[in-house]
């Protein structure tokens, strides 16, 4: 048992964007990114290049290469010592997209507001 809780963003629908991501990919690449979300439970924010690298504002990603395709899945830290995962996307350019750095954040601002509503 690891030192950290690592879970899936849930939507208000039920839809979890990460684990659907996850569905979607090959078996081997899933296997890669739970070897390092099994490092996260473990270390944490200790967990750095190559298998997990900041981007900005809080938000974090887990790389993973398998057969010259490249799969993220983005995360935050949230209160309890959970690990939050986000959204996940194949990754085509070198950077990765604003636009799914924008949807983790997104995430995490309607997550916060739920558990904040939950106190």
């Amino acid at each position: 048992m690891g030192t950290f809780r690592v879970i899936f963003y849930e939507k208000e629908d039920g839809s979890r964007p990460a684990e659907e991501y996850l569905n979607s990919i090959s078996p081997k690449m899933v296997a890669r990114i739970y070897s390092t979300i099994e490092l996260l439970k473990e270390n944490g924010n200790q967990v750095r290049m190559p298998r997990s690298e900041y981007l900005q504002d809080g938000i974090f990603q887990i790389r993973a290469q398998q057969e010259g395709n490249i799969s993220r899945v983005l995360y935050f830290f949230a209160v309890g010592k959970t690990i939050v995962l986000t959204n996940g996307f194949t990754k085509k350019a070198p950077k990765t997209p604003p636009a799914e750095i924008e949807l983790a954040k997104k995430y995490r601002a309607d997550y916060e507001r739920r558990e904040a509503q939950k106190k």
